[in-house]
C-alpha cells in the first residue's frame, strides 16, 4: 500500500465505504459533482434579491438575521418536499457566508468524520 493510496482512502474507510481508484481526472468529477439547474435557480433568485434588497456586499445594505429563515425553509422542505426551499436555504447560507455579522464568524476546516446517514 502506498502512502498516496492510504491518504486517498482513509476518509472512505472511516465512513465504511470501499476503496476507490482515484485515477479519474478531476475535471471529470467537477462535471458530475454539480447541478447546473440548481445553480441557475440560485442565481435567478439572487438577481431578484439584488433588486429587492440590495446588491451582495453593498455598503448600505441592511444587516439581516438569516439563520431563522434557513431553519424555516429546512422545516418547510421536510414537510412539503418542495425543492425551492433548498434553493432558498443555499442562498441564505451563501449570503450569510459573504455578509454575515456573527461576532465569531470564521472558517475553520474540520475533520471529515461527521457524515449524513445512509438511507
Amino acid at each position: 500500500m502506498t502512502l498516496q493510496f492510504f491518504f486517498q482512502n482513509a476518509w472512505r474507510w472511516v465512513s465504511g465505504l470501499p476503496d476507490e481508484d482515484f485515477k479519474i481526472p478531476t475535471k471529470n468529477i467537477e462535471v458530475t459533482e454539480w447541478s447546473t439547474e440548481f445553480e441557475k435557480l440560485q442565481r435567478n433568485r439572487l438577481i431578484m434579491g439584488g433588486v429587492r434588497y440590495g446588491r451582495l456586499g453593498s455598503e448600505n445594505k441592511p444587516n439581516w438575521d438569516r439563520v431563522p429563515g434557513m431553519l424555516k425553509y429546512i422545516k418547510e422542505y421536510q414537510d412539503t418536499g418542495n425543492t425551492e426551499c433548498l434553493v432558498d436555504v443555499a442562498n441564505y447560507c451563501m449570503l450569510e457566508f459573504v455578509e454575515g455579522k456573527h461576532p465569531n464568524k470564521h472558517f475553520h476546516s474540520t475533520d471529515d468524520s461527521d457524515h449524513v446517514k445512509s438511507i
